[in-house]
């Protein structure tokens, strides 16, 4: 991101909640997130039941609340996309599963296409959904009151190993702590599993 802030600032402003950081990094990387899914959607028949903007969302809304609650330490846009093409991956793997798994195969249906693009054409913009404020409140309201002081240490980026030593037990032991409570959340939330 030569033409921005440090990559350090940018990744401190998206964890703050800063609408104008999700909105960049969603202009700058939810290409590549929705190239990667259509490129591995090898069953072409799942696109009657989604598409890449339906993962993408899953992605960027996964994306937004982990690094609200401090769960990534990023150092540069190499690891970023690294990590959201990672995303991509495992949600569209998860979705397929799932389709898969509740007999929602989309090999067995017939398809209307009219209805799948009046579907994915209403709703906000993946932008508005993933950028909106709301979603890091409610994701922070859903922490216990300990979760909630880890992810407040580890968005004001503090190491694993002071948070540790500030309210006892191991570095791992609290990341562990931290990313549990992330994945119950997503769980709640309905963002969906699955993003490595």
């Amino acid at each position: 991101m030569p033409d921005s802030p440090p990559f350090a600032e940018f990744v401190a402003r998206i964890r703050a909640g800063d609408e104008g950081a999700a909105a960049e990094l969603v202009r700058r990387y939810e290409p590549f997130i929705r190239r990667e899914v259509r490129m591995n959607l090898r069953d072409r028949r799942l696109n009657r039941v989604f598409d890449s903007m339906d993962v993408c969302q899953s992605v960027l809304a996964s994306f937004f609340v982990h690094t609200a609650a401090g769960a990534y330490d990023l150092d540069d846009p190499n690891e970023l996309l690294g990590l959201l093409v990672t995303m991509a991956r495992n949600k569209l793997a998860s979705a397929a599963r799932k389709q898969y798994r509740q007999q929602r195969d989309a090999r067995r249906t017939a398809a209307d296409g009219g209805a799948v693009d009046r579907a994915a054409a209403g709703g906000p913009s993946p932008s508005r959904q993933v950028a909106g404020r709301e979603l890091l409140a409610e994701f922070r309201a859903r922490l216990t009151a300990e979760e909630q002081v880890i992810a407040a240490l580890r968005a004001d980026e503090v190491p694993w190993a002071d948070v540790a030593a500030r309210l006892g037990g191991t570095a791992q032991g609290r990341r562990m702590q931290l990313a549990r409570a992330v994945e119950r959340v997503e769980r709640e939330l309905g963002l969906g599993g699955g993003d490595g």
